[in-house]
């Protein structure tokens, strides 16, 4: 079963990405509080900002599936960038497993996101 309503589809998932990421970007520039009293470190800030420059950047395909994947990759790298901007800093055997695990798994789901948008006609870098 295939549906198109590319222009709301896509407009839901930026408008959905964009509401879920809005507390970081409204303290992005003095690295301030998200959610809370919690604090970002200017790692995993800059890996947030990166992501929304790259999903910013994306022009939408007007193919459901295609779009949602090409939003998901900047998702996912964003992950892998601040698990690793973060291991240099941790010292927690529990939490660099996981750090470790995030990137792991991360990496291998753009990989058969890549695959997919390939085999779906949009092939990536």
């Amino acid at each position: 079963m295939t549906h198109h309503r590319p222009a709301a589809t896509f407009a839901a998932l930026v408008a959905t990405v964009f509401i879920s990421a809005a507390p970081a970007n409204a303290q992005s520039e003095d690295h301030g509080a998200m959610h809370g009293t919690m604090t970002m470190d200017p790692g995993s800030m800059g890996a947030m900002n990166t992501m929304m420059q790259a999903m910013d950047a994306i022009e939408p395909t007007g193919d459901a599936d295609a779009d949602f994947l090409l939003m998901m990759i900047p998702h996912h790298q964003s992950a892998v960038d601040m698990a690793r901007a973060s291991l240099e800093e941790m010292d927690d055997p529990e939490s660099v497993a996981l750090a470790e695990l995030v990137i792991e798994s991360q990496e291998a789901e753009i990989e058969t996101m890549k695959a997919m948008l390939s085999r779906l006609g949009h092939p990536v870098e």
